[in-house]
């Protein structure tokens, strides 16, 4: 990776790899981890001109931007922090690359706590929320909620095949939340026990369509049909600004070992690795649309679905030029 980004620190190159194999996870996560990477390179960066420290600069954020296709959080940090470098020195550009990457962390701390209390204006005294896989802002809703002392308890879809729903009972059992923990493919049978269904996203598209955890749709399809509301909470460093000029939303395609070890795909195939005939397809999101979306909670308010282009023009405007790429 060094030598597909010349003049890149190692600290961003090793951030780019625990992104892309989700050591760093969750959406705000990663991108304050992408802030924090182009704040080391800057204070770190050798470079002797401004060009060419907004170069390496660029290349720093090229190389964190490749990692997550599908996390919009990723590229909308390195917007933020990009836009707001300036400087005729190299001094000057150092310094403007910090503030702002310390400002938008700021931002990003306040951002989760104020949509939690959002969220937790939904719920109810003695509701029973859904889960599926792990989401910091669907859990900050939780928080709040208890912070304002009422009772909730979670029915917690493992999420299969990487178990993040593990990570969400675990932090629901550290604030005493009562929890059921169910394989994914019982989610319908538990659907009649539960008040909403309570989920994250990776992004958001202009439409409203939620991308989200692979699993997420059929969820929200059977939510639907069984007149269980589905909240999404996400921030609006979610919110998708690429897609207001009709581009879609990249579905990332994950390593086929996460479904099938090779001990496995051997047991299957008698021991030919090379079997074409067996092909495992591992897709990390899928695209719930906004029809069967109740409400998007974000730091900024509840909006239904249909809305939510009308914040995202607010907040991006109509340009979607990456910083990265000039």
């Amino acid at each position: 990776m060094v030598d597909e980004h010349p003049g890149v620190d190692a600290i961003v190159e090793d951030t780019a790899e625990d992104i892309a194999e989700m050591e760093i996870r969750g959406a705000a996560t990663i991108a304050d981890a992408a802030a924090e990477a182009l704040a080391v390179q800057a204070d770190r960066s050798d470079a002797a001109t401004p060009a060419a420290f907004r170069a390496q600069l660029r290349a720093a954020a090229r190389a964190l931007y490749e990692t997550r296709p599908t996390a919009v959080s990723l590229p909308n940090a390195l917007r933020y922090v990009l836009q707001g470098t300036s400087g005729e020195t190299v001094s000057e550009l150092r310094r403007t690359t910090i503030d702002r990457a310390e400002e938008f962390q700021a931002e990003l701390e306040q951002a989760q706590e104020r949509l939690g209390e959002v969220g937790a204006n939904r719920l109810r005294d003695g509701d029973v929320v859904m889960t599926h896989c792990h989401s910091t802002d669907a859990l900050s809703c939780v928080e709040a909620a208890l912070d304002a002392g009422k009772r909730v308890e979670a029915i917690v879809k493992e999420t299969r095949p990487r178990k993040q729903g593990h990570i969400t009972a675990r932090q629901l059992r550290e604030w005493d939340v009562p929890v059921t923990l169910v394989v994914d493919n019982a989610a319908r049978r538990y659907l009649d026990d539960a008040d909403h269904v309570l989920v994250g996203a990776d992004s958001i598209a202009a439409d409203g369509s939620v991308i989200n955890k692979v699993g997420t749709s059929g969820l929200a399809v059977n939510a639907r049909e069984r007149g269980v509301p589905v909240m999404v909470a996400a921030q609006t460093i979610k919110l998708h600004p690429d897609t207001m000029t009709g581009h879609t939303v990249a579905i990332e395609m994950r390593d086929e070992t996460e479904v099938l070890s090779e001990d496995e795909r051997a047991d299957i195939t008698g021991g030919n690795s090379a079997d074409e005939g067996l092909v495992v397809e591992n897709p990390g999101f899928d695209v719930t649309p906004p029809r069967y979306v109740d409400a998007i909670v974000t730091e900024r308010g509840q909006f239904p679905p249909e809305s939510i282009v009308t914040l995202m023009r607010e907040l991006f405007g109509d340009t979607t030029a990456e910083p990265w790429e000039a």
